[in-house]
This record gives C-alpha cells, sequence and structure tokens, in this order.
C-alpha cells in the first residue's frame, strides 16, 4: 500500500510539472506558428495542391538550404500542435511524409478568410514585448501608462501614427480579421441591419466592416468615422463614406452606430462617453436608433473550456492598451450610465458576441 501510495504521489507531482510545462512552454507554440507565418509554410503546402513534403516545402520557402533539418523539427511541432498535418508517414519505399493544411492552416492561405495579417500583428515582437514587463506593472500605483507605453514609451496608437510600418502591419491584421469574421457576421447576425436606413461605423479603420455590411445590405448607407490620419489611407474604389472625425467629440447622426472590437479599448467611463455621443447621434428605439457591438461577453456561451480560457486570456491581452472584455453585469451598467433603455446579447461568433444596445 505503502508503494503504491508513493507512485501516485510521485505521479501527481510528474503530473503538476507537465502541466507547469505546458504553460511555460507556451510561447513556443506561438513562435512555432509565427515562424509558420514568417515563411509563409501554408501558402507552400497550398501551392502544392493541399499536401507537400518536407523537400517541397523548403525549396517553396526562403529557408537556407543547411536549415532544412531544423524545418522537420519546426514541422513536428506544428502538427503535434494541429496547425499542420501529416498525410502519409514513411513506408517501406521511402516517401517523405506529406504535409497537410488543416482547418486551422487553411485560415493563414487564400483572401477572404485569410488571418496570417491578424496572427502577424498579435505575435510581432512590438506587441508581445510588453508583457515581459507585466510582472513590473504590477507593482506600480495608478494612474499607470499602459503596458504598451510603459515598454515602447508611447501607446500603441501613437507609435501607429508615427511609423509607417507598423500602421500598416495594424491595419492589415485589422483588415483580414474583419473580412474574416464579417463574412460570418452577414450570414448568422444579418437581421441586426435589417430595418436601418444608415448606419456608421465608429473607429472603423480602413472601413472592411462597412464595406461587408454596405455589399450585403445595399439598402444601408455605410460610413466609416476615424481620425484623420487613417481616413486619410482609406480606399476611393467603394461607397462607403469617410469621416474623419472623433468619437470622444461627436459623431454624425445615422439610424446605427457599430463598434467591432473598439470598445474593449477603452476604461468604463471612456464607452460611457462615447456611447452618449451616440446616443444624441441615433434616432429613438421606435424610429430604428440602435447601437450594434460586436465584442467579448465574458462568460457568455460557448462554456467549454477553451472559449472560456480564450475569452480570459484575451481581457489580458487587452491590457496591453489599458482596455477590458466585460461580463454582461459590467457591460450592462456601462449601457446605463450612458442613458441606455435596453440591450440583447447574441452569443453566435464564438467567443464574441453580437450586442444590440437601445436609446
Amino acid at each position: 500500500m505503502a508503494l503504491n501510495a508513493t507512485n501516485a504521489s510521485s505521479q501527481a507531482l510528474l503530473d503538476a510539472q507537465l502541466e507547469l510545462w505546458h504553460s511555460t512552454f507556451g510561447h513556443i507554440k506561438s513562435m512555432a506558428l509565427k515562424t509558420a507565418v514568417d515563411l509563409r509554410i501554408a501558402d507552400a503546402i497550398h501551392h502544392h495542391g493541399g499536401g507537400a513534403t518536407l523537400t517541397q516545402i523548403a525549396t517553396q520557402v526562403t529557408l537556407h538550404p543547411s536549415k532544412t533539418p531544423f524545418l522537420r523539427r519546426l514541422m513536428r511541432v506544428l502538427t503535434t500542435t494541429g496547425v499542420f498535418s501529416i498525410q502519409r508517414h514513411d513506408d517501406a519505399d521511402g516517401d517523405e511524409p506529406v504535409y497537410a493544411l488543416t482547418p486551422v492552416s487553411n485560415l493563414l492561405v487564400g483572401r477572404s478568410q485569410n488571418l496570417a495579417p491578424l496572427t502577424a500583428m498579435i505575435l510581432h515582437p512590438a506587441l508581445v514585448s510588453p508583457f515581459f514587463d507585466l510582472g513590473s506593472w504590477f507593482q506600480h500605483e495608478l494612474p499607470d501608462p499602459c503596458i504598451f507605453k510603459q515598454t515602447h514609451g508611447q501607446t500603441l496608437w501613437e507609435m501607429a501614427d508615427r511609423d509607417a510600418t507598423f500602421d500598416s502591419l495594424v491595419n492589415d491584421g485589422m483588415v483580414s480579421e474583419s473580412q474574416f469574421v464579417m463574412d460570418i457576421v452577414v450570414k448568422e447576425c444579418g437581421d441586426v441591419f435589417k430595418g436601418i436606413s444608415s448606419l456608421i461605423d465608429i473607429g472603423g479603420g480602413l472601413g472592411a466592416a462597412a464595406q461587408a455590411i454596405a455589399k450585403a445590405f445595399p439598402h444601408v448607407k455605410c460610413s466609416v468615422l476615424d481620425l484623420d490620419h487613417v481616413v486619410a489611407k482609406a480606399p476611393t474604389d467603394t461607397d462607403v463614406k469617410y469621416i474623419a472625425g472623433d468619437m470622444f467629440e461627436s459623431i454624425p447622426p445615422a439610424n446605427a452606430m457599430f463598434f467591432k472590437w473598439v470598445l474593449h479599448d477603452w476604461s468604463d467611463d471612456d464607452c460611457v462617453k462615447i456611447l452618449k455621443n451616440c446616443r444624441k447621434a441615433i434616432p429613438p428605439r421606435e424610429a430604428g436608433g440602435k447601437v450594434i457591438i460586436m465584442d467579448i461577453v465574458v462568460g457568455t456561451e460557448p462554456s467549454d473550456l477553451k472559449h472560456r480560457e480564450m475569452q480570459v486570456l484575451f481581457d489580458l491581452y487587452i491590457m496591453l492598451v489599458n482596455g477590458i472584455e466585460r461580463d454582461e453585469q459590467e457591460w450592462k451598467n456601462v449601457f446605463t450610465r450612458a442613458g441606455f433603455s435596453d440591450y440583447k446579447i447574441i452569443p453566435v461568433l464564438g467567443i464574441r458576441s453580437i450586442i444590440e444596445v437601445y436609446p
């Protein structure tokens, strides 16, 4: 009995060590994915019809020939973690393994559903390095610079305004995410856009979301409100109207206001100020006035571990800019303070939801 108890105790310690290491080495998993994006491995496999040997991948990507043996080790990580799969192992004839795309890596190729730019943005050193200083940030008294500013001496938005390359990285990432999710939104949540004649995408950047709405619902006159330097780079070959302005100052009138992944960047007080400006700009509820928010509502369905974990990871991640991912009660408090009378949460976008807010 004592031996069994000792074995059980040892196994429990090893299991605990495994869990600790799984979290400790999590950044290696992310960096393996970043390397796949940097080398465009998914594109190389896609180029060969969705399945390619190591030799075929090595000749397609930018890789020094001496590093080919190391590519095999990278692919072993990426197949183990589900980014790619192995279609066929070595057989008696000595054939090479054939690496194939999975549903995950299919999101790194093509056009309309390509999330490679967003992945590259999130894993860029400028957005990763601030988290090395997270522990020291917790030791400082508020009000304090956000984690990003603590590391870089400027906010993310200031860096984007001053650094054209970084600005393109952020814009490309946000455009790719909008193109991906808005295709799902118009299919699964199209009812939220019915009955409105005009919509302004607040902080909508280059307008990928507004363009998707305008294409799916031609009766809706769509505009984008964003800062001067963003609007200056807006496309001209679109029916979407671009308006240079500041959502904290004033918002032009429209039936509906739309926020996609914007309000989580701002404090409760800031969100209240923004939403009060929205309330002034929209008609009463009976005339179709409302605010449409696409954001995380922490704790909403589905409630499996992976969804819950991603919601709370996003909440920690958005501390990068002093943002917050809110649960339903926290959203309700913001809406009430801004003078809105009712809201409806539609949890149909994975870890995110559509929230309709009514005056």
